[in-house]
């Protein structure tokens, strides 16, 4: 259920803009359980919306599983095998209920309807979200909005999981739960967020991104951050 997504010799400026927000980034992403922080506007999502093709590098090559990301049919099978849960949770819902929208991903994939309701209907338990099918999706709270996006996403079985600052805006319980579903997802997973303990809990190694370049450290360079923030607070570390 992994996969790997390299950039090679990315170039990108926003339209409009003279300096460069990424020029010749070299970077590997298959680490497993992967973190991305990095100061506001430095470009994060940005390198997202770049892996999926939702932007166009200027220049250089997306490789998904060491294969260049080429033809119309190499950017389709991307997509199927990348989820991408956004930032803001009304950008990924438009149906009127829970199962229209988890069954949308499924049968655009050629499944049937009672497949794509059987893979909803297993994707939502295994969330903590039975029952939720007939649910208005406007109605629901955030925390709840968050897990039916997340819910869309796997139902498309992905091997890729590209989550952009996933605890925006969740209260303490959702935040908590979304940890424990994350660690037991078998996906491989790029995560950005500025919680650095919720990375600490998910995520197994750090990209940080800073003018335009990307560096990786172990996970052990958050302890020294989270005994600067949370007084060394380190429950839920050692598995």
């Amino acid at each position: 259920m992994t996969a790997s997504i390299n950039l090679q010799n990315i170039s990108y400026t926003h339209p409009g803009n003279d300096t460069p927000i990424f020029k010749n980034l070299n970077v590997a992403f298959d680490k497993g359980k992967m973190g991305l922080i990095g100061p506001n506007g430095c470009g994060k999502t940005t390198l997202f919306f770049l892996m999926v093709n939702l932007l166009k590098a200027s220049e250089g090559d997306i490789l998904f599983d060491e294969k260049k990301i080429e033809t119309k049919e190499d950017i389709i099978a991307l997509r199927q095998n990348v989820g991408f849960l956004f930032q803001n949770s009304e950008d990924q819902l438009f149906s009127p209920t829970v199962i229209e929208d988890v069954t949308f991903g499924p049968l655009n994939l050629g499944k049937t309807v009672e497949e794509a309701r059987y893979i909803a209907t297993t994707t939502l338990n295994s969330l903590g979200l039975a029952g939720f099918e007939d649910r208005i999706t406007h109605r629901l709270s955030g925390g709840e909005k968050k897990l039916v996006a997340l819910a869309t996403i796997l139902a498309m079985e992905p091997r890729l999981l590209l989550l952009d600052e996933p605890t925006n805006n969740l209260d303490p319980a959702t935040r908590d739960r979304l940890i424990d579903i994350l660690h037991d997802l078998p996906q491989s997973q790029i995560i950005i967020s500025h919680d650095l303990e919720f990375l600490s809990q998910t995520t197994d190694i750090l990209y940080s991104i800073e003018e335009g370049q990307i560096s990786s450290s172990p996970r052990e360079h958050l302890h020294v951050h989270r005994h600067i923030h949370a007084g060394g607070d380190h429950h839920h570390h050692h598995e």
